[in-house]
């Protein structure tokens, strides 16, 4: 458990608290590129770490974030007119750019001299993998963008979309690198081989994820689990960290002899994480970006190497199970909190262990009501399986902490250290292929390294 404290420093990201400036020191998406089209294009609302802004493309096609409300006397600029190199102010015409300067104040004869006194709140933003990225720190702390490797792939190669979650970014990202619920809350019925109704490709994920989450020294029918799902080897990943998050590991011996070793990302601070199930040779990303301490926006990202055919494109936009549908002119999920994400009790007394058919949704459905939009960590009973949780929560807490007593974080400068993706690799013994997977993992687009098809995780 975490104390009342520590929950609070851990949850709050508000300007001015510990983890509120952490997450200001890195760059992260406050939009998806298509919701600002094209140069002078309809200005759109963003709000983000407690903070209501506007975004808006400048004729050059250059992003601008600035405050949602004019300096002047707190007029909307939502309602603002985006021409000619800047928004301006409906209410009495002064006019910034995509940087913040006043670039005119029509309604005073000072104007000319005034405006160069007057500077809108604003953050450096970046257009890059189909998001809208902003810095919120210091201009003088401001890092270099994180070498992401699908940033630099072309458009085909990548699919990301967002939704809208009513919890604590915390709770929902814990999800991700919760290594047990798997086997559980996203799973068949029975002896696991009964096809999913709910899978678009009818298939069981789960044998293949337990099998790389056991620990490879024990025998592998003691690792094996039934009907009840009780586990009964230790899950045995080891946890190490890097320069941007931490990194999961683990081997194991095949019948051949050789050693399969696997490698998750398990966090790239403070909120990029690899989990996710999609097609053959597809990676993923999930980011929680929070739009205040009880909600939060979720980019959730699948890429490749090669262009994503078409048939998983068509799965990903329109099957509602790798993504949810979501309310018509909204980012709210179709099934949500205020109808129990219409969980069909039929399903899940005859084929899967929730009956929520959008395989998400099954993990937000505990996310959002975990203790309510904040969960109370300090009426949690952790257990050894937690172990990621509890790195985790450390490490966060580490680096606010350590921030609030002056010590800049070094995770925001070490963009190559953001290449990580998870992966397998064989070798002929178990370092070797611990080895093989670490230098798979850590990709590198100047190697154009193909890895093995990764292991399928919610």
């Amino acid at each position: 458990m975490l104390s009342q404290a520590d929950n609070e420093t851990a949850t709050n990201t508000n300007r001015g608290t510990p983890m509120g400036e952490l997450f200001r020191r890195f760059w992260l998406p406050v939009a998806l590129s298509s919701e600002l089209p094209g140069p002078d294009c309809i200005p759109l609302r963003v709000r983000v770490l407690g903070e209501d802004l506007i975004a808006f493309r400048g004729t050059d096609g250059r992003v601008g974030l600035m405050d949602a409300y004019c300096p002047h006397r707190g007029a909307p600029m939502f309602f603002g007119r985006n021409e000619e190199d800047g928004l301006r102010c409906v209410y009495h015409g002064w006019k910034f750019d995509v940087d913040g300067n006043c670039t005119d104040i029509p309604n005073a004869p000072e104007g000319e001299t005034f405006k160069k006194k007057i500077d809108a709140k604003s953050y450096p933003c970046m257009d890059k993998g189909d998001l809208i990225w902003a810095y919120m720190g210091p201009r003088d702390k401001k890092p270099p963008f994180p070498e992401f490797e699908w940033t630099q792939l072309t458009a085909d190669c990548r699919y990301v979309s967002k939704f809208r979650l009513e919890c604590n970014y915390l709770q929902a990202m814990e999800g991700d690198y919760d290594p047990s619920h798997g086997r559980f809350l996203h799973s068949t019925l029975a002896d696991q081989n009964i096809p999913n109704p709910l899978d678009p490709n009818a298939i069981n994920r789960q044998q293949r994820v337990f099998a790389t989450q056991t620990d490879p020294n024990q025998d592998s029918d003691s690792a094996r689990f039934v009907g009840t799902r009780r586990v009964t080897a230790p899950i045995g990943a080891k946890l190490e960290d890097t320069d941007s998050g931490v990194i999961a590991t683990q081997a194991m011996q095949q019948n051949d002899g050789s050693w399969l070793a696997s490698l998750n990302v398990v966090v790239m601070l403070p909120i990029f994480c690899t989990a996710g199930i999609g097609g053959k040779d597809t990676y993923f990303s999930n980011m929680r970006v929070p739009i205040d301490n009880e909600s939060l926006m979720f980019y959730r990202l699948r890429w490749k190497y090669t262009p994503i055919p078409q048939a998983d494109l068509d799965e990903y936009k329109h099957g509602e199970y790798y993504y949810p549908a979501l309310v018509p002119g909204s980012w709210q999920t179709k099934d949500n909190v205020t109808n129990d994400y219409n969980i069909d009790r039929v399903i899940q007394k005859n084929y899967t262990y929730t009956g929520i058919r959008t395989f998400p949704l099954q993990d937000i459905a505990m996310m959002e009501n975990q203790w309510g939009p904040i969960a109370d960590r300090t009426q949690e009973h952790l257990t050894s399986s937690d172990y990621q949780i509890i790195h985790i929560r450390r490490r966060l807490l580490k680096a606010a902490e350590q921030l609030a007593a002056g010590q800049e974080p070094a995770e925001p400068w070490h963009p190559e250290a953001y290449r990580y993706r998870r992966t397998v690799a064989t070798g002929a013994t178990q370092q070797e292929a611990l080895a093989k997977v670490k230098d798979i993992a850590f990709g590198s687009l100047l190697r154009q390294e193909m890895a093995p098809e990764p292991i399928a995780t919610s």
